[in-house]
Formats: structure tokens, sequence, C-alpha cells
């Protein structure tokens, strides 16, 4: 088998060869799904850049603003997909939370985390549909922010819900988060 294997393969090892071959040796995955498969987008959408991090495990996301107000969308494409071909569940929540948050921002300077998400799922969104979502500040105390979302794709309405977003100050560039020891 080793001498078939390794005829077959060239100057492959026929130990890797037959790896290759029963499926135990798998090609590494990326880490960076900024490269989209479709590349047709809705005018006004540009992509959101994403430099390292989270974002860049789920994007791409894309963005435009349409009388002042930030909608976020994203394609669906097949790694967010759940076992019927529709995003993922979590998919949807994540986009959730980055296009209602997005409702906070007055400026590229501007930075949240999210405090609370409650999501109502409504529909699914298919391999190859284009979703987008918004969200609109209906609540505001000091600097939390209480936000009601809509995401859809076409006509169809996805999910609806509230976040609520703290706008945090900006961590100087290059200074890692501290977490300082709790006294005992």
């Amino acid at each position: 088998m080793e001498k078939l294997l390794a005829e077959r393969c060239g100057n492959l090892k026929a130990g890797l060869a037959e790896a290759a071959f029963s499926g135990l040796w798998r090609l590494p995955m990326t880490d960076d799904f900024n490269r989209y498969q479709t590349t047709e987008l809705p005018p006004g959408y540009t992509q959101l850049a994403w430099h390292r991090g989270f974002g860049r495990q789920i994007g791409p996301l894309f963005e435009k603003r349409e009388d002042g107000v930030l909608m976020r969308a994203f394609r669906v494409e097949e790694y967010h997909t759940n076992g019927m071909s529709n995003a993922h569940g979590g998919m949807m929540m994540t986009f959730a939370d980055m296009a209602w948050g997005a409702a906070v921002e007055k400026d590229d300077d501007t930075w949240w985390v999210t405090v609370r998400l409650m999501c109502d799922f409504l529909s699914g969104a298919s391999l190859g549909s284009f979703v987008e979502g918004k969200g609109v500040i209906v609540g505001r105390q000091d600097d939390i922010f209480t936000v009601e979302g809509r995401i859809w794709s076409g006509d169809k309405l996805l999910m609806r819900g509230t976040g609520i977003f703290k706008v945090i100050p900006r961590r100087e560039e290059g200074k890692p988060f501290v977490r300082t020891q709790a006294s005992t």
C-alpha cells in the first residue's frame, strides 16, 4: 500500500499521502473571512474595516449612513450557516449586537460595550441573503443607551429586539488591558 501511495503521489511521503487520502490530514483553516465570496453590494454600502479580533472571524460586514443613521449588513456566506443553510442564530445575535450598537456611535472614536441584548427571532436568512440591520436610540441615562433594533433581508423582518449599550473611553493605542488582582 505504501509503495502504491508513494507512486501515485509523486514526491509526497507515503505517510502524508495515506493521511491525506484517509481524511486524517486537514488543510489549515483561515481566521480571516474578510475576503467575501460575493461581490455585489446594494448602493451606498462599503466594507467595514476590521484590523484584528472577532470581527475578522465573522465578516465581512458592511455599513452605510442614510439620513444620519448608521446601518450595517452582511451577506450570508456558507461559514455563517447552520445545518439548514440559514444564518446561524449565533451569527444573527452577533450581527444584532454590531448593528444595534452602532446607533450610539457618534464617530469613529466612539467605543461601546454591550450591557444586555434581547432578541426575538422571527424568520431565517438563507444562504446568499443580504441581511441589513439598524438600531434607534429610545432612551439614555448618562453613558448608558437603550436601543430598539430591527434586522431584515429584502422585505422580510428576521429579528427585532432591544439592546443596552454603554459608551466607554477609548484605550490608548498599544496599551493593553490590565486586570487588577482582587484584594483578599
